[in-house]
């Protein structure tokens, strides 16, 4: 009985803990030779994650130039409620 027991704790350790790190290895080795394929079907390059580069080349890069604001106009305030016009209710049965 005690050895059931040990034989499905290990089991469960290695699903729940193992089963899942080796899961996202395969899948994700599905996941970029799909992508290879994908590129080479359509012409593109291999798929390659995005690698950080250097900071801007040009200067001024990355700065925003506005020609046009247009002017602010102060928020209107409401008019006074003075009250809707009286409707009679009549209860129809």
């Amino acid at each position: 009985m005690v050895k059931l027991l040990l034989i499905l704790l290990v089991l469960w350790l290695i699903m729940r803990f193992v089963m899942p790190l080796v899961l996202r290895l395969v899948v994700g080795k599905l996941v970029k030779k799909q992508a290879q394929r994908f590129g080479q079907q359509f012409g593109g390059a291999p798929f390659e994650a995005p690698r950080p580069g250097p900071g801007p080349t040009r200067p001024g890069s990355g700065q925003v130039h506005v020609d046009y604001v247009p002017p602010r106009q102060k928020p209107q305030k409401p008019k006074e409620f003075t009250g809707g016009d009286y409707v009679d209710f009549e209860d129809v049965k």
